[in-house]
């Protein structure tokens, strides 16, 4: 057995049996078919959120593949993640526009805020700050994305303001 199989953390959905139901399930489901590893990955991260480090030496243990095959894959997708993440997501495009004319200043103000950095989830699962490439609202620089809502020309100052909307 791999260290990353023996320090499974308590939280670890490995370690929550409904959880450990699903990826059971979607390994039993899709073990033999073309592609497994990106189904059993799509699958489990669509039911559970994401697909930590100790999931995914599971994954290829069950599977019969090198744990780097499956890292790999999560890694190489922006769309898999590795932790969960919080009930809210604030999104930072980081496309020239909107680098530009000042995301990195926003970026700084809501690390400062929430005192998280960029990727984490705040302790209480409710926000999770991340980076994105361009969402197509240049016109709109800088642009934050809040769960599915786009918030342009937003300045530091204002910063607060989407913060109080999203913890109501």
């Amino acid at each position: 057995m791999t260290r990353l199989q023996q320090e499974i953390p308590t939280n670890d959905p490995l370690n929550i049996a409904e959880q450990k139901a699903i990826i059971n399930n979607a390994i039993a489901n899709n073990k033999d078919r073309p592609g497994a590893v990106m189904l059993v990955l799509n699958e489990v991260q669509g039911k559970i959120g994401h697909v930590s480090t100790p999931m995914q030496a599971y994954i290829a243990r069950k599977l019969k593949i090198p744990m780097g095959q499956v890292h790999g894959v999560v890694t190489f997708y922006s769309f898999f993640k590795t932790q969960p993440r919080g009930k809210h997501t604030i999104k930072f495009c980081l496309g020239t526009a909107c680098y530009v004319a000042g995301v990195s200043q926003l970026i700084e103000k809501a690390k400062q805020t929430l005192n998280i950095d960029m990727g984490h989830t705040t302790p209480d699962g409710q926000i999770t700050l991340e980076e994105c490439r361009c969402v197509g609202a240049c016109s709109q620089a800088p642009v934050v994305v809040v769960d599915e809502e786009i918030h342009g020309h937003l300045r530091p100052n204002k910063f607060p303001q989407i913060l109080k909307k999203v913890q109501s």
